[in-house]
């Protein structure tokens, strides 16, 4: 049975252990997020049209967006002043989310631009 000397100090620990606890606003991690997703979007934009205009096909057209996302995840972490944890979650949203969705257009402008150069 725990007195009242054994409830104070599982109190005390309950505190600390919720002072510990990082919370975030929702509206602010849902900005992150899309500051996230739009910046990949357009350096995925940018990186296709330079491809394009490089004529890289194959998978050095996809080595360079590689690049240009690896590019993208260090700057938001410089951004972000190498404190992941104050404005994200977890790490994996700011190195992975948008990945997809910005290869696609990647090999858009990629194809678009590559046309325009060296097909036309």
């Amino acid at each position: 049975m725990a007195g009242q000397g054994d409830s104070s100090s599982s109190e005390k620990k309950s505190k600390e252990v919720m002072n510990d606890v990082s919370t975030f606003r929702a509206e602010n991690l849902q900005n992150n997020m899309k500051v996230v997703y739009y910046s990949r979007t357009f350096l995925s934009i940018i990186g296709g049209a330079i491809a394009g205009i490089l004529g890289l096909t194959g998978f050095m057209g996809f080595i360079l967006y590689f690049i240009v996302m690896a590019i993208t995840s260090i700057g938001l972490i410089a951004k972000a002043k190498f404190s992941l944890h104050s404005y994200f979650d977890c790490w994996n949203r700011i190195i992975l989310d948008g990945f997809l969705g910005g290869l696609m257009s990647f090999v858009l402008f990629w194809t678009l631009a590559y046309d325009i150069v060296h097909i036309f």
